[in-house]
């Protein structure tokens, strides 16, 4: 059928945005490959989900059981695993979570098909599929083809993509039985425990004012955070920033951190180091703030101010405040 299948992920009732990111890749793709999108999704009692992404998709495939109530890597993987078989879809999106790295590896051998994990970027040249990963922390890109495949898995990075809508489909949803009626399962979900995730989540804002090494010493942070509040943005930071205990670590942008996709990120006194910028791929517009002007931030910056920031900041923070 040469389609293309996304793994719709979901937790305590709502669709997770790794899955809204792959479904605006997969919007790309399909027209570069003249292909369906297929939304996949399982669970117990989740056909209210499948009406978020009818206009983002061709059709959704839909498996509801009690035994899926809660993510069951097994099941899944028998799931995917035949769903796959049966349709020979041109690729398979799944999101590089703590669902997909328990079920990728298993579905890929399941099925014999290909795998690339951790994925940035999913790209066509000729009709020919390949993948963007990072190695060596970030700080090379490669690129991995699959010459010898009809399809193939590939795991994508959170945040890579923005998860905004595109397209305006009509969609089928095609229920489909539970086939495992008398699986034993070897595994039993005990209780689900939410992480802590720190006063904020900023892999969520649409707006992030990142703070780097230029801001020099802890005592400066709060210059950064008075701009945040007066422009309505979140703060998070870089890894010097983290290694100097200046601010948590979850507020780390990253490869060591975490990939973000604001529709604005304002990084400030931030050179541009391999690792960061990887985090950020995903970002709407980026409007860098620093004093050197060939700092690497510029190269991936929509727009660039060179400007020491303990100058520029409070002219910024002081004319915004002055049109509230």
């Amino acid at each position: 059928m040469s389609d293309i299948l996304v793994l719709i992920e979901h937790r305590l009732g709502e669709i997770r945005d790794i899955s809204f990111e792959m479904l605006n890749k997969a919007h790309d793709l399909s027209e570069q490959l003249n292909a369906p999108i297929t939304a996949v999704l399982f669970g117990k009692e989740v056909a209210s989900l499948a009406d978020q992404i009818t206009d983002r998709v061709d059709r959704v495939l839909l498996i509801e059981d009690d035994k899926l109530e809660v993510f069951h890597s097994n099941l899944s993987k028998e799931l995917l695993s035949t769903l796959i078989n049966d349709r020979k879809p041109k690729i398979t999106l799944i999101g590089n979570t703590s669902w997909g790295m328990g079920l990728a590896p298993g579905v890929a051998v399941k099925t014999d098909i290909p795998l690339a994990t951790d994925c940035v970027d999913v790209q066509v040249d000729d009709g020919s599929v390949s993948v963007i990963r990072q190695i060596y922390s970030g700080k090379v890109f490669t690129k991995v083809a699959f010459p010898n495949s009809d399809s193939c898995l590939v795991s994508i990075r959170p945040g890579s993509f923005p998860p905004d809508k595109k397209g305006d489909r009509k969609c089928e949803v095609e229920k489909m039985d539970f086939p495992f009626k008398d699986e034993e399962l070897k595994r039993e979900f005990v209780e689900y425990i939410e992480t802590a995730a720190g006063d904020v989540d900023i892999t969520q804002a649409d707006f992030l004012i990142s703070v780097g090494r230029g801001i020099k010493e802890a005592e400066n942070i709060d210059l950064i955070r008075e701009l945040a509040d007066t422009l309505g943005g979140v703060m998070s930071c870089s890894r010097p920033v983290v290694d100097n205990e200046w601010l948590p670590k979850y507020l780390q942008v990253g490869t060591s951190g975490k990939s973000v996709a604001p529709k604005v990120y304002m990084p400030i006194g931030i050179s541009g180091a391999f690792q960061h910028v990887a985090g950020i791929a995903g970002a709407g517009s980026v409007i860098a703030v620093n004093k050197d002007p060939k700092a690497p931030i510029f190269r991936v910056a929509d727009y660039g101010i060179v400007a020491d920031l303990f100058k520029f900041v409070p002219i910024l923070k002081d004319k915004v405040a002055g049109n509230k």
